[in-house]
């Protein structure tokens, strides 16, 4: 009869099998890929056919910059796992699709605070400004340190259009000529699906590189994230940031278990 004593006296037949192990392993997770189009979810809405999971706005991006450069990601992640008492706290396990237009993706392992994959919609501007700033005023038991100058600090956003420049030679789609964001064919006779036909009218325009700024703005005047429409802050972005954090597609109108497929 085989003993695990002679798999751990002998080094040679110790290696063998880690080999194999590992080996049965890799075979597990990469052979399905080779069987699959696509490792990230297609989510369009099933009325208009419009892609859901758009690119950041303007003024989002610069949110996004701050949170990254405030470290948030080392004590929340973004992402929810497919594990029921996830789902009830929550909310729908994350999609491999809300992350497409990170760079880099925030996922992440670590939670110290809870996770903020859905977390857009949920409290309001008010809440959230108050809790960045002084965490415990509405969180007694945080741990979480506070960020006043947030709401002190002007924001910056003269070089929104390299910013958006730079992530749109990685991938991702904001428009830059009349045919990226109108769509049509190239003087080569290559057709261009434009982000108009992608999504639509009321997020193509927030899309446009050369109107960047005049965006950031608008949307930081209308939502008026930090409570004060005549100061544009850093407040009013990182909040843009996280109101939308898991709001862009919209679960009720998909089956229970129509992503499963794509896991």
């Amino acid at each position: 009869m085989f003993k695990h004593e002679s798999v751990e006296t002998s080094s040679a037949l110790l290696v063998i099998l880690t080999l194999v192990a590992i080996s049965i392993g890799g075979l597990v997770e990469v052979v399905p890929l080779h069987y699959i189009d696509d490792t990230v979810e297609q989510v369009n809405d099933p009325e208009t056919g419009l892609e859901m999971v758009r690119p950041y706005t303007p003024l989002e991006l610069r949110g996004r910059d701050i949170y990254l450069r405030e470290g948030c990601y080392t004590c929340h992640s973004q992402m929810i796992r497919p594990f029921r008492d996830e789902d009830l706290r929550y909310g729908h396990y994350s999609l491999a699709a809300e992350s497409r237009y990170d760079h880099p993706f925030q996922w992440g392992s670590k939670r110290t605070g809870p996770d903020l994959a859905r977390v857009g919609g949920k409290y309001s501007n008010e809440w959230h400004v108050a809790h960045l700033k002084a965490p415990r005023s509405v969180v007694p038991e945080s741990i979480m340190p506070n960020y006043p100058w947030l709401l002190e600090q002007p924001l910056r956003y003269a070089d929104i259009q390299e910013r958006m420049l730079a992530l749109k030679r990685v991938g991702v789609p904001y428009s830059l000529s009349r045919l990226e964001y109108e769509g049509g064919t190239t003087e080569e006779g290559t057709p261009v699906v434009g982000n108009l036909e992608t999504f639509g009218p009321d997020v193509a325009p927030l899309l446009d590189i050369n109107q960047a700024e005049a965006n950031l703005v608008a949307q930081a005047e209308t939502g008026n994230y930090d409570g004060d429409p005549a100061h544009l802050t850093e407040m009013d972005a990182l909040v843009a940031y996280l109101q939308m954090l898991g709001t862009l597609v919209d679960f009720k109108k998909f089956d229970e278990d129509h992503f499963i497929q794509a896991r």
